[in-house]
Parts: structure tokens; C-alpha cells; sequence
């Protein structure tokens, strides 16, 4: 009877063992995985709006969930800004949790007026001074379009997503979307000066799994093109520079 009790004891065990291991293979397999990308497109003629500081087309992908896994940003507590120094917006570009407020602080010896009038989140903050900031609650999903009325070459973009699973062009025109659950997808592209129809098509389905991290070469069907804006009445910038204090 002793025997059997022990017998018994050791298949329970190790069939507990047994099923502890496939937990663990398992959810190892269902590792979070590091997404992968690259970018690839031209813009005729030099440098213009649909440029960078770098020369780059600035470009950034998304992918949200298909599968209703519900995900929400690792750093709801961080603060953003979009900088004006040197007649500059800095970042070009900025990706931002829908919700988030973003300043816009002036760090130049004279007024701006920043304002978007474009899409996502409308707006107009009318003039500042230097050392003063300003903020805008980017609450939901789109592209803002921001410049400034006084300066014509300052412009940059601010993104409101939901999803966290985002990645911004690097230098080398390359994306890295990290800790990525296995799952379905919709991968989503946007490009400084792409039509939109094209990035439409830029749209599609995509799965993640460790043998299908990366998601290819993203290229554009037409070359992006520079871009032109009015002031915030519709019109053409004025020349005159603003007074310096």
C-alpha cells in the first residue's frame, strides 16, 4: 500500500512538474517582441517642408491592436513640450497619448504666435512672450499641424494616438517598435507630405510573433512633396521680422 501511496505521490509531481514547464514554454513563446521596419522615399528637388533638420522625410508608424487587446502608454505621467528656439519647433515631430497636454514654450528674444488650423486639434495660443509658455489638451485621435503666425519657416506635428506600440523615423530611416505583444494588427503610416490616398493604401494587416517582427520596407507610391501654408487668416506671411526685447 506504501508503495503505491509513493507511486501515486511521484506521477502526481511530476505531472505537475510536467504541466509547470509547458507554462512556462508557453508564455515565453508569448513574449512581447521588438518590431522592426524601414523607410524608404524621395522628395524631388532639395530640402523643403516635407524635410527635417537632418534632410530626412519625417516618418512614423503605429500599430493597433486587432485582436481588442486593451494597451495604454507606459508613461502616462510624462510631460511634453514642443520647444520654440531659433525660430524652430523641436521636436519636428512629437507623438503624444490621446489626452496628453503639450506646452509650447518660447525660448526666443520675441513673440510667437502658434496656432493649427489643420485636422486634429485646432487652435490658436495668439502672441507670447519670451520665457513664457502655453498649453493645448490634444484629447483625441489625429495630426496638428502646428507653425507659427509670425515666422513662415517654423512648422512641426504633434500625433494623438491610443495606442503605445509607435515608432518615429530614426536616422537611419529605420522603426523599432519595442515589447510588442503576439497578435494581430493594423499598421498605419504617416509621412510629412504624403498624400493621404497614398497612405491610405500604406494601411494594412500585419502579425507579430517572434518570426514575423519585422514588417518590411514602407514605401510610399508617389515621393512626398514640399508643402506651403498660409498665416492664421488664410493670407500670405508678412516679411517684417517682430521687435526683439
Amino acid at each position: 500500500m506504501r508503495v503505491g501511496m509513493r507511486l501515486l505521490a511521484f506521477a502526481t509531481t511530476f505531472a505537475t512538474l510536467t504541466f509547470s514547464v509547458t507554462q512556462v514554454r508557453t508564455a515565453k513563446a508569448q513574449d512581447p517582441v521588438e518590431v522592426t521596419a524601414r523607410f524608404k522615399a524621395s522628395v524631388p528637388g532639395t530640402k523643403g517642408e516635407s524635410r527635417n533638420e537632418t534632410g530626412q522625410i519625417p516618418a512614423v508608424i503605429w500599430l493597433t491592436s486587432l485582436d481588442g487587446v486593451q494597451t495604454s502608454f507606459p508613461d502616462t505621467g510624462r510631460k511634453y513640450t514642443l520647444l520654440q528656439k531659433n525660430k524652430q519647433f523641436s521636436p519636428h515631430v512629437l507623438v503624444v497619448p490621446v489626452g496628453s497636454v503639450v506646452q509650447f514654450p518660447n525660448a526666443d528674444p520675441f513673440f510667437h504666435n502658434v496656432f493649427s488650423l489643420f485636422d486634429g486639434r485646432r487652435f490658436d495660443l495668439g502672441l507670447y512672450e519670451a520665457g513664457s509658455t502655453r498649453g493645448v489638451t490634444f484629447g483625441k485621435e489625429g495630426f496638428s499641424y502646428i507653425f507659427c503666425n509670425i515666422h513662415p519657416e517654423m512648422s512641426a506635428v504633434v500625433i494623438a494616438l491610443s495606442t503605445p506600440f509607435y515608432a518615429v523615423e530614426d536616422a537611419h530611416s529605420s522603426f523599432h517598435i519595442s515589447r510588442v505583444p503576439v497578435g494581430d494588427y493594423l499598421l498605419q503610416v504617416w509621412v510629412q507630405g504624403a498624400d493621404p490616398a497614398d497612405l491610405k493604401v500604406l494601411s494594412h494587416k500585419v502579425h507579430v510573433s517572434p518570426d514575423h517582427a519585422d514588417l518590411g520596407v514602407i514605401t510610399p507610391s508617389r515621393p512626398p512633396h514640399p508643402s506651403s501654408h498660409t498665416n492664421k487668416y488664410g493670407k500670405v506671411y508678412e516679411t517684417q521680422e517682430p521687435p526683439i526685447y
